[in-house]
């Protein structure tokens, strides 16, 4: 055998390294930071009706079991102005409070006491003339602001200006807001710029990342469904990610609010920026096949649906790839003629019927888990 010389890529390698996370302003959104290095957060919103106190609260509980880290609630309304603070007091998570149209409600998310705001200023009556007062009261209370800006909402002089809501017009819209703050001596700031076109949010992130050292947050607005819109912000977040782009996080899909947050989570694992919780490795299927792989796989996710302990689980339908993908992950079947070889840890540990083997495997990672603590300092300490 052959062996060839490749030459040296002119970047840096793209898979497995990550460039640098670039520098950023940290902020203190409630207890979790965001910026200045630390871990990237996961954000999405309740789709409750934020004055109803109890039905929100529900969906930031769960919201919070699958990883989110903090959470945004709308207020169009007095009455969702009005809920603020009692659902600031029980959340698990920090809250910021959604502002369009209306100042009064910025003042009352304060002093409700919301980690943050977001102001998208294209959207505030008369802003201009409230940005004094917004920066002295959330710079006295240390709540910081983020800056919204989405390409229905920009200013007409800057579509004019740029033929339509380029990277170009998002950006210097964003930039031209953190000002209006600036010159009131305010600058714990965030700023988002969001678009449905994953190539325009890219490049809108990058001008702003060389521009200025806020916090970023990131996001594909109207994603669209599951399928399309985690793809879309797979993409978009997976390439300023592995730039070093990027504080914190929302994939906004057409979907409940948990589903945006697993994929949120999953971007960040995928890329090594977070601990990995549950893995599903399972093949493809193709004529080798002696098992419905595509219904076992589903089977296996629904069974370890909120699972709390990072595992890899191999799903796999062949003699070709099945034993080796098994006896890397930490559990594993390779399955065919109506049985599954059980794999934990890179041994075979029982062969059982196809219709045992989900059952098998739960218990399995029970076992295993159960194991893993036992080993643990603190539960022998």
């Amino acid at each position: 055998m052959t062996l060839v010389d490749l030459p040296t890529p002119a970047l840096p390698p793209p898979a497995g390294v990550l460039r640098p996370r670039r520098t950023s302003k940290r902020l203190d959104v409630g207890s979790v930071p965001v910026g200045g290095g630390a871990p990237i957060s996961v954000q999405t919103m309740p789709t409750t009706v934020t004055a109803d106190v109890d039905a929100t609260l529900q969906q930031i509980a769960a919201v919070t079991a699958a990883g989110c880290d903090i959470v945004r609630v709308a207020v169009p309304s007095q009455d969702d102005a009005d809920a603020l603070a009692k659902i600031v007091e029980r959340s698990p998570v920090p809250v910021i409070a959604d502002i369009h149209f209306q100042p009064r409600y910025v003042f009352a998310a304060i002093d409700a006491g919301c980690a943050a705001v977001r102001v998208n200023p294209g959207n505030i009556k008369r802003f201009d003339d409230q940005v004094r007062r917004i920066a002295r009261e959330a710079g006295a209370a240390g709540v910081p602001i983020r800056i919204g800006v989405n390409a229905g909402s920009l200013d007409p002089r800057l579509l004019a200006r740029h033929g339509g809501p380029t990277p170009e017009a998002l950006a210097e819209s964003a930039l031209w807001e953190c000002s209006l703050f600036e010159e009131h001596g305010f600058t714990d700031l965030k700023i988002a710029v969001k678009h449905h076109d994953p190539l325009v949010m890219i490049q809108a992130n990058r001008i702003l990342a060389r521009s200025c050292e806020y916090p970023l947050h990131l996001g594909v607005t109207e994603a669209g469904p599951a399928f399309q819109g985690s793809i879309k912000s797979a993409v978009a977040m997976g390439v300023l990610l592995a730039e070093g782009i990027g504080d914190t996080i929302r994939v906004s899909l057409s979907e409940p609010p948990v589903e945006q947050v697993k994929a949120g989570v999953h971007i960040l694992a995928s890329l090594g920026l977070r601990a990995r919780r549950l893995e599903i490795v399972s093949c493809p299927g193709c004529g080798r096949l002696q098992v419905d792989i595509h219904s076992l796989a589903k089977r296996v996710e629904a069974a370890f649906d909120g699972f709390p302990h990072p595992l890899r689980v191999a799903v796999m339908g062949c003699v070709v790839n099945g034993p080796g993908e098994s006896r890397e992950a930490d559990l594993g079947v390779s399955s065919g003629n109506g049985k599954g070889q059980i794999f934990v840890r890179g041994e075979v540990v029982a062969t059982v019927p196809e219709e045992q083997i989900v059952e098998r495997l739960l218990d399995e990672a029970l076992r295993l888990t159960e194991s893993q603590k036992a080993d643990t300092p603190e539960e022998n300490s």
